[in-house]
């Protein structure tokens, strides 16, 4: 093996980098100091148990030493009344102290613990308050993003800062904050009744325990590294035999469970190496501890003993210097363990506070109208450009849609027919000097964000229904609903009978992404969720496109009806005979190439036309 050794530079320089570490570390978790401050009565009551608990536990040591130094005092005189009546009266006497004093070290160890049960309740409980907090808050940050935000920070990603960083955090707060302060205190009420006794022998005590702290420190920050390396290889385990579980039609019917299995093979094997090193190391840590230990051990009772014979010491000194080193052990051993959780919830509040100070693109103008939305809809001139891939989506679009009116958008994939939608719902803004986009005459930009996107209704292309029940899905974002409103709208949207041919009816659970349900039924109660709504301005982006023609038919009739006064905008790759429209365009590349009702454009015999005309031919054929 190979030994590296550094040079007293080298060293300088690398506890240098340490003490960088730790003060970005405590500038990271600054962050957390605000809610110390929220609960800064049940922290203070916190540390007031830890030094009560820890005044009972120093002094028991002392009753112990008073108790063996009568019984060696006694003892010695005990042959000097041989023959006599003191003598079964010194042993009485003898017998009635030291159970005096064994009640009074079990009311002190009973002391102890009661303090220390409040110690947790108070620093343990405030730490869990405080994870509530933050996950509170890092929940309500996240839905004030934007949706470039989430187009440029995968799901996995949010998820893990809101648990599994927070846990790290939660970690400082309460385990990590609560050792340290009891170590601190103590440290030092045991090494002051130390000092008292002999300062000698107090030194020669303590000589390994820094060295027992370094050691723990190093071999833990080994086993926190090796711990990430196992829980990333993890991570690929479940997320491999999840992509194998879920797509397992498609790997039977090439036939790879062989190669797949041999993959899924070598990915454990290394899990296996890495989880051997990791038990390799934990051996390691017990030994190191208890040998140490037991160095101190060893030391205090030989210097005692040389104390002792010299007389300035008592036996029972040695004893309680010897509970003193037992009792230091743990509080010491946790600095490294304490150190280690530091870090780690450094890194992790470091990664939860990239998100927290990320700001909203999309925000409340200073001033914005709260003023209800009829519904007229203007785009001025708009230049739009994806701030993430810079794509250009639109380019000098303009149209005017008034209250009440019903448009169409058509054209071929990636022609900026959804984006229309994304900025309609401020999804994005645009920037300025890009054009404009008015509601109701006003800058889009004017009203208020929530008024502005509850008048809304969408429908997106990829439906996305909740993990929940069908008839909480259509009630969404609806406190008061009636059931008879849910059946009405799920009837206008043509799943009623499917839904009531289901176990559960209304009450079904549909699982995640209703992944048990057909992707018409997604589309169709989509629709009733949106319309449920009653608001003012509806968009419709390509939503009956997994429907039959039956059933579309009967949906696009009442859409007839129910959208007579609503301003609509219908986005689709489909002419719909039943639906009327006051008005079309036709995208490409961004521009509107054609523009009118439907025999303006079908006489114009552009894109509109062939598209009707291979419509027709197919409803024939």
């Amino acid at each position: 093996m190979r030994i590296i050794r550094l040079s007293g530079k080298e060293r300088s320089i690398s506890l240098k980098s340490t003490l960088f570490f730790y003060i970005c570390s405590m500038k990271e978790l600054a962050y957390l100091n605000k809610y110390f401050k929220k609960y800064k009565w049940r922290f203070l009551l916190g540390i007031f148990f830890v030094a009560i608990s820890n005044y009972f536990r120093v002094l028991q040591p002392k009753i112990i030493r008073y108790s063996l130094d009568i019984v060696v005092e006694n003892i010695s005189l005990y042959p000097t009344f041989d023959g006599f009546n003191a003598q079964g009266q010194l042993l009485k006497s003898i017998g009635s102290t030291l159970l005096f004093f064994m009640f009074l070290v079990i009311a002190f160890a009973l002391m102890m613990g009661f303090f220390m049960y409040f110690m947790r309740q108070t620093l343990i409980v405030m730490s869990r308050m405080i994870e509530y907090d933050l996950r509170n808050e890092i929940y309500a940050h996240y839905q004030k993003l934007s949706l470039a935000f989430y187009k440029r920070n995968n799901t996995g990603d949010l998820m893990a800062r809101i648990t599994e960083d927070v846990n790290h955090v939660r970690m400082y707060l309460g385990p990590a904050v609560m050792y340290a302060v009891n170590l601190t205190v103590l440290c030092s009420m045991v090494i002051y009744s130390m000092i008292q006794v002999s300062p000698t022998l107090t030194f020669y005590a303590l000589l390994p325990l820094p060295i027992l702290s370094f050691s723990i420190y190093y071999v833990t920050n080994i086993i926190n590294k090796k711990s990430t390396l196992i829980q990333g290889q993890l991570s690929v385990l479940n997320s491999l035999a999840q992509e194998v579980y879920s797509g397992i039609r498609v790997v039977k019917s090439y036939g790879q469970e062989k190669a797949m299995g041999q993959y899924f093979k070598e990915e454990t094997e290394d899990f296996k190496n890495k989880s051997l090193g990791l038990a390799k190391v934990n051996a390691f840590f017990n030994p190191l501890m208890l040998l140490l230990i037991g160095i101190s051990t060893i030391i205090t009772l030989y210097m005692g003993g040389i104390l002792v014979i010299n007389g300035q010491i008592s036996t029972g000194n040695i004893a309680e210097f010897i509970i003193y080193i037992n009792m230091l052990t743990w509080p010491v051993t946790s600095i490294g363990w304490v150190a280690s959780i530091i870090q780690r919830a450094a890194a992790s509040q470091k990664r939860i506070n990239e998100f927290l100070q990320t700001n909203p693109d999309i925000q409340d103008q200073p001033g914005s109208d709260r003023q209800k939305i009829e519904g007229h809809i203007q785009f001025n001139q708009v230049q739009f450009d994806y701030p993430d891939t810079g794509i250009k989506a639109l380019n000098t679009l303009s149209f005017e849609l008034n209250k009440g009116e019903k448009l169409a958008i058509i054209g071929r994939t990636g022609s900026g027919k959804t984006t229309i939608a994304d900025l309609i719902l401020r999804m994005y803004d645009i920037e300025a000097g890009k054009g404009q986009i008015t509601i109701d005459h006003k800058d889009i930009q004017q009203h208020q964000l929530s008024k502005l996107r509850s008048s809304i209704a969408y429908v997106p292309q990829d439906v996305f229904l909740f993990s929940d029940t069908i008839y909480n899905n259509i009630a969404f974002g609806l406190e008061d609903v009636s059931p008879q409103k849910v059946y009405e709208y799920a009837k206008n949207a043509a799943v009623y009978d499917d839904i009531m041919q289901l176990p559960q009816k209304f009450e079904t659970v549909i699982g995640e992404r209703g992944v048990t349900l057909s992707g018409g039924q997604k589309q169709r109660i989509s629709i009733a969720r949106a319309l449920i709504k009653e608001p003012e301005i509806i968009i419709l982006d390509d939503c009956l496109s997994a429907l039959d023609t039956k059933t579309e038919a009967k949906i696009t009739h009442f859409l007839d009806q129910a959208l007579a006064d609503k301003t609509t905008i219908v986005i689709t790759h489909r002419l719909y005979a039943a639906l009327q429209f006051d008005k079309i365009i036709v995208l490409d590349d961004g521009q509107i190439i054609e523009e009118g009702n439907h025999q303006a454009l079908i006489r114009q015999k552009g894109y509109y036309y062939e598209m009707y005309e291979k419509q027709r031919l197919e409803e024939v054929e």
